[in-house]
């Protein structure tokens, strides 16, 4: 139950599922979006109950949805402008790469469709980073203007840090945006993590909850292999490591 002393302007609800797309997705229970904002305390636990134990279904889910265990209840801020931002892993670059857009909240395959000049990719040399002139022009890209410009270049190249140093294989965060009050804001985030930095990361990988994934995927765990599905009713399995 949310506390009556529970300090927030607006709260917002989101189901924790290792999926994208909750936002848009539906539950069996009937209720409509895996995100909620409330001004009103008092409904928190009625959004919350409309969730937990029920499927969640979205564009990255199976078809039956994966089950909520958890609800992340937290503050809510407001977001005045939404850009998207990401690194990653490229096998055609041999190495990571950076992908923004200023239109950002929505499902950036959707942008790839209707408005690929809007997406603006920026190749990483391992060795060196991403250099100031790189962060800063990618903020430019995702249209951050004055102070703003290098509050964004600072947190890309926090981001990529992060990556680094968790052995990421993925960094994706949407929105990656500003507030009213002038501050650049990571709110909210999807990270894809190596399988074969298992042994350097066994802290993260102990949060593992396979209890989302597909039996098969488990089943082929067992044998270190990794599954992959695909249309119809064959399969790709290769070696974890």
């Amino acid at each position: 139950m949310i506390k009556p002393s529970y300090e927030a302007k607006e709260i917002v609800l989101k189901a924790q599922i290792l999926a994208g797309g909750r936002g848009k997705g539906i539950f069996n229970s009937g209720l409509k979006g895996g995100v909620h904002l409330t001004k009103d305390p008092k409904i928190v636990e009625q959004l919350a109950k409309q969730m937990i134990g029920y499927n969640l279904s979205t564009k990255q889910t199976p078809k039956d949805g994966v089950t909520v265990k958890k609800v992340m209840v937290a503050e809510a801020l407001n977001i005045s402008r939404e850009t998207y931002f990401a690194i990653l892993m490229d096998r055609a670059c041999n190495g990571p790469v950076m992908v923004g857009s200023p239109q950002g909240g929505v499902d950036i395959e959707e942008v790839a469709v209707t408005s690929p000049e809007l997406i603006f990719k920026e190749e990483i040399d391992i060795f060196e980073g991403i250099k100031d002139h790189q962060a800063l022009q990618m903020a430019k890209n995702l249209g951050f203007k004055g102070p703003l410009q290098q509050q964004a270049a600072d947190q890309i190249k926090k981001l990529y840090n992060l990556f680094l140093k968790i052995d990421a294989t993925q960094v994706e965060v949407n929105p990656f945006g500003e507030t009213p009050e002038g501050q650049v804001v990571c709110f909210d985030a999807k990270i894809n993590f190596d399988d074969n930095a298992e042994f350097r990361q066994k802290e993260i990988f102990a949060m593992d909850d396979k209890s989302e994934n597909e039996p098969i995927e488990n089943e082929a765990a067992k044998y270190d292999l990794k599954y992959i599905g695909l249309d119809g009713n064959i399969a790709c399995f290769g070696k974890n490591k």
